[in-house]
């Protein structure tokens, strides 16, 4: 389980040119809030978030949140980010305990070359990279590791397929699927050849004014 420590200050007040002049002077506007406590308006270092966020554990980190005389064990949620830059413009600190269960996003690891792809000629589609879980907070995995290794083409690997992994609970539809290893489309370019004793149009359009013409000249 990773942690990190942050640092947040307060007595932001609310309105979004205030929160305009703190991006510019390179914060974060937030919101702390959880366990009954009342929500608090804060604002974190942006270099110092985006530090404390590049872990392997992304935004399942735990955060040791500094807010005034007090630290507060908490996780990053509700991110908004700018539509062009990515710059996170806003975000949400959940306070939290380690005894907590919650709802996280891990990524999905495809461990091996799928049978269907090296000897089937196959394509490998990936559908899901991530998965929603419940676990407690400190049972949340990194990652979870599927091995595709033993696919077929046809095959589809299912949210039921995945590996159990101790407190952990998946929280997406069992059916969906996470890979399928299917078959390349073939476009056909070549036209069909006339099945046997069958005029193809041309010759028949060829043939019917020539029947015309010789009634003509009759």
């Amino acid at each position: 389980m990773s942690k990190v420590n942050l640092r947040a200050d307060t007595g932001r007040r609310p309105g979004s040119r205030i929160s305009g002049r703190l991006r510019r002077q390179g914060m974060v506007p937030a919101t702390f809030y959880g366990h009954g406590s009342e929500a608090v308006s804060i604002s974190v270092d942006a270099r110092e978030l985006q530090s404390a966020l590049a872990t392997d554990a992304g935004l399942n980190v735990v955060i040791h949140l500094q807010v005034g005389d007090e630290t507060h064990t908490s996780l990053a949620r509700q991110l908004q980010r700018h539509p062009t830059r990515g710059d996170i413009i806003h975000l949400d600190f959940l306070k939290i305990s380690l005894t907590d269960e919650v709802e996280a996003v891990v990524a999905l690891e495809l461990m091996g070359d799928p049978a269907g792809t090296r000897e089937g000629g196959g394509i490998l589609e990936t559908i899901m990279n991530t998965i929603r879980i419940r676990a407690l907070v400190t049972a949340i995995p990194e990652s979870i590791q599927i091995d595709i290794s033993h696919l077929e083409v046809g095959d589809t690997l299912r949210v039921s397929d995945l590996p159990a992994v101790e407190g952990v609970e998946y929280l997406e539809d069992p059916d969906r699927p996470i890979v399928v290893i299917s078959l390349p489309a073939i476009v056909q370019t070549e036209e069909e050849e006339p099945e046997e004793g069958e005029v193809p149009e041309s010759e028949e359009g060829a043939e019917e004014a020539s029947d015309t013409e010789s009634r003509s000249e009759g």
